[in-house]
């Protein structure tokens, strides 16, 4: 019996090293990715941004309208890779979180920008054996104590889109 336990107890154990070693090795690769993504943009290498992408990725920008999907955000993008230069985002801390399956992971990000700093978050999957960026976030930071002074900034542009966005739904 003790024997057993003592067999059953070194499974878990290595199943448990195994599983973190994994979990590393993942979260390695996806921060390489990232890293790679956002070096893409800063270099201006359309098609390395893209094929970091999955075919159906979209990318939330900072403009409430801003909601591309893969192609329409390939369409909008280009003329910027085109002139050499897209945008320049630096992560400065990254968090990320893998699923149990560890084919699924999440990501939350602060960067530094030309917008100063901004937050980035979002989801990869694992699609033959490579991580790839299938929806990603970005939003500008707010001070809180400077709330106020960009709603105010904001109102009329927001108002307006606010109403537009009621009457289509």
């Amino acid at each position: 019996m003790k024997k057993k336990l003592l067999f059953a107890t070194i499974i878990v154990a290595f199943s448990s090293c195994n599983s973190l070693e994994k979990t590393m090795e993942n979260k390695q690769k996806i921060n390489k990715t990232l890293d790679s993504w956002h070096d893409a943009a800063g270099n201006a290498k359309f098609d390395a941004y893209f094929d970091l992408m999955t075919e159906t990725g979209v990318f939330i920008g900072t403009d409430a309208t801003e909601n591309w999907q893969n192609e329409a955000f390939r369409t909008f993008s280009k003329p910027y890779f085109d002139k050499g230069k897209a945008w320049n985002f630096n992560s400065l801390q990254r968090s990320i979180y893998l699923s149990k399956d560890q084919k699924t992971a999440w990501f939350d990000e602060l960067l530094d920008t030309q917008m100063k700093i901004c937050r980035g978050s979002g989801v990869l999957i694992k699609k033959s054996g490579k991580w790839k960026i299938a929806h990603y976030v970005l939003s500008m930071t707010i001070p809180n104590d400077k709330t106020s002074e960009v709603v105010k900034i904001k109102d009329q542009i927001e108002t307006d889109e606010i109403l537009k966005l009621k009457n289509t739904n």
